[in-house]
């Protein structure tokens, strides 16, 4: 089984890649100067992907384009109308993880999180080296790391619940960012609970992504109109970016309507490199 620390690194060369080739799109660069990007060869550019996604670099680019997101958006029509409909909770992940959502009490939004003990650490991921942080009540926070410090991601964790009692303990969360993480795991790891603080008309906003499956992609349209607020995309908009636990509340397959990916708080490349990893799963493709 490949260490989630390889994956990890092999993510970093993947993201190069994807930054090389946003720049470089109308020349169309060879695999080989893509290659070269990451800091590789066009060998070992290929075994990476095989570590990484399973598919051919080729294949995988196929799945970063405005018209594979086009062709996406049309194979994800309705799809939460049908999730509703079945009164899913829960995205279809590979080894059947299920994510419920708690919201904080209007009392404890209030208190802004006095008397709440937070526990955090960072830890290797398939995109990238990552915070994760819980309470006893469940999962509060979960960010990938950036050009900026890890500093900087503790410092935005302390903003959002200043009231809490936070500290710094891995060992506290390295099980559970185990579970988020390792898909190939053979056994149902159970439920994962989610501890958010926002508006009402954010945790709607929330609860609606989580009910988006694994490996599909809507619009911001289609989710204002799924919760009932048609006119409000730009509102929706608002809420998809201000979500503390990205890819479990997944907002990385929220895109626009004519086929752009958007924007994305964790990197625009981080977002196209999950769906293109979904995308490659979803499909059940093998090295072309």
């Amino acid at each position: 089984m490949i260490s989630m620390e390889q994956l990890e690194q092999d993510y970093g060369r993947v993201e190069s890649a994807i930054r090389f080739i946003e720049t470089e799109t109308l020349r169309q660069p060879s695999l080989a100067e893509i290659a070269g990007a990451a800091g590789l060869s066009e060998f070992h550019f290929q075994r990476l992907f095989s570590r990484w996604v399973g598919i051919s670099p080729k294949r995988f680019l196929q799945f970063l384009t405005k018209e594979y997101a086009r062709t996406l958006l049309q194979e994800s029509r309705d799809v939460l109308s049908v999730t509703y409909d079945a009164g899913l909770s829960s995205p279809g992940r590979l080894h059947e993880l299920f994510v419920t959502c708690e919201a904080v009490t209007p009392g404890e939004v209030k208190s802004r999180g006095e008397g709440l003990s937070i526990e955090y650490g960072f830890h290797p991921s398939p995109f990238g080296r990552c915070l994760l942080a819980v309470t006893e009540r469940g999962i509060c926070g979960l960010s990938f790391v950036q050009e900026g410090t890890e500093e900087s991601l503790v410092r935005k964790l302390r903003a959002r619940w200043p009231g809490a009692r936070i500290s710094h303990s891995p060992e506290a969360t390295a099980g559970i960012a185990l579970r988020i993480f390792s898909f190939e795991a053979l056994t149902e790891p159970g439920p994962l609970h989610l501890f958010v603080r926002g508006t009402n008309f954010q945790i709607q906003v929330w609860e609606a992504l989580i009910r988006i499956p694994f490996g599909k992609a809507v619009t911001y349209e289609d989710v204002a109109r799924h919760i009932g607020m048609p006119n409000a995309p730009r509102a929706v908009g608002n809420a998809v970016g201000s979500n503390p636990i990205p890819f479990l509340i997944p907002c990385h397959r929220v895109i626009r309507k004519m086929g752009q990916f958007g924007n994305y708080g964790e990197g625009p490349q981080r977002k196209k490199a999950i769906l293109g990893w979904e995308a490659a799963r979803t499909r059940g493709e093998e090295i072309a």
